[in-house]
């Protein structure tokens, strides 16, 4: 609202089918697609700009729903669509005038950014939410082998345990090492992970604006 964008909230929308996908549900995750697809498509008729994602997961496999119901007479089309407009809340916001929002900031709290992977790997938009935090006047400590996974990883992190528990003890080490007040992340599946490694609060980067 304080940038000037409204958001309709889409009844009949859902779980974007990412966690079935990963695992064996592959025609649960499809069934999943098009009921979002059904949710979202009188609103595309309508003119929205764009179908926004808060948690990087999700939108990564969004944006893919195109490929994924490509052998759909009845979707692929619609899919294509929805593809083409999902954004992550980032990708919108950077593009305002962040200066709306610093009233909102604690400015110069110390936080350490994760960007996921499903955002900077995936949707390609790393370093996207740091300006974001940055403009907002957020002081972000450095963070050694920022590429690497913290973990989580979908469903990774119930599968392999062992190996998921070596890459957050890693991750948090890194994050940790400026003693930051708060960890910042852009994915609802990489917070709870960090969170359960670590007695710095780690909040998704919406919050810490809002």
């Amino acid at each position: 609202n304080r940038l000037g964008i409204s958001l309709i909230t889409a009844k009949g929308a859902g779980c974007c089918g990412a966690a079935s996908h990963h695992t064996s549900g592959h025609d649960e995750s499809l069934d999943f697609a098009r009921r979002n697809i059904d949710a979202w498509w009188p609103h595309v008729e309508q003119g929205i700009e764009a179908i926004v994602m808060t948690a990087s997961g999700c939108g990564v496999h969004v944006k893919d729903y195109g490929h994924l119901l490509r052998g759909d007479a009845a979707y692929a089309s619609g899919a294509k669509r929805i593809a083409e407009l999902t954004r992550d809340l980032s990708e919108i916001v950077v593009k305002e005038d962040l200066s709306k929002l610093k009233g909102a900031a604690l400015q110069g709290i110390k936080i350490a950014v994760h960007t996921p992977c499903t955002l900077q790997h995936g949707q390609k938009l790393n370093g996207v939410v740091e300006k974001i935090l940055r403009g907002c006047g957020f002081e972000l400590v450095p963070v050694a082998e920022s590429h690497l996974c913290c973990g989580s990883a979908g469903t990774y992190s119930i599968l392999q345990r062992d190996l998921s528990q070596q890459l957050l003890r890693r991750k948090l080490g890194h994050l940790e090492a400026s003693a930051p007040a708060q960890i910042v992340t852009a994915n609802i599946g990489c917070q709870t992970h960090l969170q359960s490694g670590t007695a710095i609060p780690v909040r998704h980067w919406v919050e810490v604006i809002g």
